[in-house]
């Protein structure tokens, strides 16, 4: 589904990325993992069109693309969850949920925004997920708990033509209960056929759900591992740099 090739960027004299090489496949959870300062937010924010590579070969479905911005990246089907939550605390779930892609219809001469249409896929998203703990969905996000709020952000990514979805340490600040609920909607994205890739620092999170491991050091890949065939100690290891 992605295949990010020999990707690099700098900030001045600091490397943060490079020539990483990573994949993801459909209905399959890639984690990202490293310490502070490898590399994994940028490797997204590159893939999500935030961020320009100094060098990469970016593409989706074997096509190569140039992600040249936040829309380029949906409008090849790849929705981003950053670490920053990016929700409008002044409006309700179903506005958040269709920020920047409402449905609309002509009234007369007017182009007006449909928001009884946007009600059910609403609905729909958040039971796909398993969402039950937002009562009511016009409810506005200020009024929500950090696990809701984390849920609608993900729900998100369920709406439209999604193949991969980008989840940068969506669990970041969460309840050990929300938290558990967020790696649900994760398993269920999986379910559904999505490409996903997980950026944790929870080595417990990783192996509940991911099916490969990337671990990123220094702004370099130092191991892919099979979730099946490693060892919570060995990613520690590659993630500290160290061999074991």
């Amino acid at each position: 589904m992605l295949r990010a090739v020999d990707v690099s960027k700098s900030y001045g004299g600091v490397v943060a990325l490079d020539g990483v090489t990573v994949s993801v496949c459909r209905g399959e959870v890639l984690a990202l993992v490293g310490d502070n300062g490898a590399g994994k937010s940028t490797l997204v924010k590159i893939v999500s069109g935030v961020v320009r590579a100094d060098k990469a070969e970016l593409y989706v479905l074997g096509n190569s693309v140039d992600i040249g911005s936040p829309a380029v990246a949906r409008s090849l089907g790849i929705r981003t969850v950053h670490q920053e939550q990016k929700l409008a605390e002044n409006l309700d779930v179903i506005e958040n949920l269709f920020l920047g892609e409402e449905l609309a219809r002509w009234t007369g001469p007017l182009h007006m925004v449909d928001f009884n249409s946007m009600v059910r896929p609403t609905e729909v998203a958040l039971s796909k997920l398993r969402i039950t703990t937002i009562a009511d969905i016009r409810t506005p996000v200020a009024r929500l708990s950090g696990g809701q709020r984390q849920a609608v952000a993900v729900a998100r990514a369920t709406l439209g033509q999604y193949r991969i979805v980008l989840l940068d340490e969506p669990t970041t600040g969460l309840s050990v209960e929300a938290s558990a609920r967020v790696m649900d909607m994760v398993m269920q994205l999986r379910e559904g056929g999505c490409a996903v890739v997980l950026v944790s620092q929870s080595i417990e999170e990783v192996f509940e759900v991911a099916d490969r491991v990337a671990v990123l050091h220094h702004g370099r890949l130092a191991g892919v591992f099979a979730r099946a065939e490693t060892t919570p100690e060995e990613v520690v290891t590659a993630v500290m740099g160290g061999q074991l």
